[in-house]
């Protein structure tokens, strides 16, 4: 009887936790594609791509941290010549949805082989 218990004890143990985990895994992908659907819908939406092209690969420093360009979406950066990059935060843009933005840019780069 007590082999039964240590059996049902240990399947619990390792299957359990193995479950939870896909489970969790599950929902954050969901969650991640949901962002870069929205992150993608906003690059279209607010003409990102007019100056950065469709690929993110005018424009967009990769060097920089993300806190930094998050920062630039939101406030604005005006260059040394024209076109600058104009303040979203007015136009309704948030930190999150910036992060979501840069995250998204640096997918483009990335995806492009830079």
């Amino acid at each position: 009887m007590k082999t039964n218990h240590l059996k049902i004890f240990v399947m619990t143990a390792i299957v359990l936790p193995l479950l939870v985990l896909m489970g969790i895994n599950a929902g954050t992908s969901t969650v991640s594609a949901s962002a870069e659907d929205d992150a993608a819908a906003l690059y279209k939406k607010n003409t990102c791509f007019a100056c950065h092209k469709a690929d993110a690969s005018k424009y967009f420093d990769v060097a920089e941290t993300d806190e930094a360009l998050v920062e630039i979406i939101l406030k604005g950066k005006k260059g040394e010549k024209p076109p600058y990059m104009p303040a979203y935060e007015a136009k309704g843009i948030d930190a999150v949805k910036a992060a979501a933005l840069v995250a998204y840019m640096r997918g483009l780069r990335s995806a492009a082989g830079e």
